[in-house]
């Protein structure tokens, strides 16, 4: 996809700023696909990248943990490139050096079941320690994961994923989970949780909390989003909501920058625009993806997610830039969407490993 053209006033301000994606999918099954995915987000004027490299399709938190030590060992092996984050200062150093920042983050799946489920396992404060140092401190080469996601669609031992009809809320362990992510610093996600597990881990965390990657359910009424109250909520932790770019999350399967600023600008004006960000969640695996929800049904309803689908790719970030500072957003906001308001809210949370 080429690049915008955009004004010099809006390739300026790019330039300048820390720009921040808390969603990057980056499970082992997508390697041969990946391309040059980072070089794209590089050189759409991305700063920083998490990737998740924990989820659902990795068969055990084993080989979660082989995954993670790999792509430390890739990061090491292109340090001209790329920067391992530790810190936010580690994503302010790369900036200045002209290299990508990359840090890992979990969604949460079956490492929770096979460690915590509350159905085997009395939910304790020290069994949800175990679980949150097995999958954020464990020590050796692969470094820490920065946020963890409470569930993935479906229920766990944390709670009610969205799809769930049962919106049965945060558990015993979930709460004792949080309590520990809280401790050592690790951010909470409610992104692809219930209603009342959202509003009921938002209450329980002491910490600002993400919403990584989810859109206004009011403007497209799909599970996945978000519901008014659920975004002021967050907002009021202190916390962000991260911008999905699916199409089906945005609009009616539109990943345009029209219906990806129309997102951007309701959300800023219920939360606030200190407490939006980016996240996402890029498909560069489409015909991958496709195959994952033809294949787990349970976990994407074929009624809600469509085939073919539209995906917001990094290249549209610089006409998005365009269109805020049109639509009259103060560079400051604009800054602070792209990014400042990710390095706050981690800065206030992240401890040293």
């Amino acid at each position: 996809m080429p690049r915008w053209t955009i004004s010099p006033q809006a390739e300026a301000l790019l330039a300048d700023a820390t720009v921040c994606d808390m969603v990057l999918p980056w499970g082992p099954r997508w390697i041969p696909v990946r391309g040059n995915t980072l070089e794209r987000f590089t050189q759409s004027g991305f700063s920083y990248v998490s990737l998740t490299v924990g989820q659902d399709s990795i068969p055990s938190l084993e080989a979660t943990i082989q995954h993670m030590a790999a792509e430390r060992r890739r990061i090491a092996a292109a340090q001209d490139k790329y920067v391992f984050v530790e810190t936010v200062d580690d994503i302010r150093r790369a900036k200045k050096e002209g290299r990508l920042a990359l840090g890992f983050h979990h969604h949460a799946d079956h490492r929770l079941e096979g460690l915590g489920a509350a159905d085997r396992i009395e939910a304790r404060t020290d069994l949800a320690a175990f679980v949150a140092h097995r999958v954020t401190r464990q020590a050796g080469e692969f470094g820490p994961a920065k946020h963890l996601g409470a569930c993935y669609n479906q229920k766990n031992s944390v709670g009610d994923g969205c799809h769930e009809p049962t919106n049965a809320g945060l558990s015993t362990f979930g709460r004792a989970l949080i309590q520990e992510m809280n401790r050592i610093g690790m951010l909470v996600d409610c992104s692809h949780t219930g209603y009342r597990t959202t509003m009921d881990a938002l209450e329980a965390s002491t910490s600002p909390v993400l919403i990584s990657h989810s859109n206004s359910r009011v403007l497209r009424d799909h599970e996945r989003n978000v519901w008014d109250d659920q975004i002021k909520a967050c907002a009021q932790t202190g916390g962000l909501i991260g911008l999905n770019g699916m199409g089906i999350y945005i609009s009616d399967n539109d990943a345009s920058n029209e219906a990806m600023f129309r997102q951007l600008d309701y959300i800023c004006e219920k939360a606030g625009w200190q407490h939006v960000g980016l996240g996402l969640d890029y498909v560069y695996y489409a015909e991958g993806f496709y195959g994952l929800m033809r294949a787990k049904p349970e976990m994407y309803p074929p009624a809600d997610y469509p085939i073919p689908q539209a995906f917001y790719a990094p290249e549209q970030l610089p006409g998005l830039v365009e269109m805020m500072l049109e639509h009259g957003y103060a560079p400051e906001q604009v800054r602070g969407i792209l990014g400042e308001n990710y390095l706050r809210v981690a800065g206030a949370v992240w401890k040293p490993a």
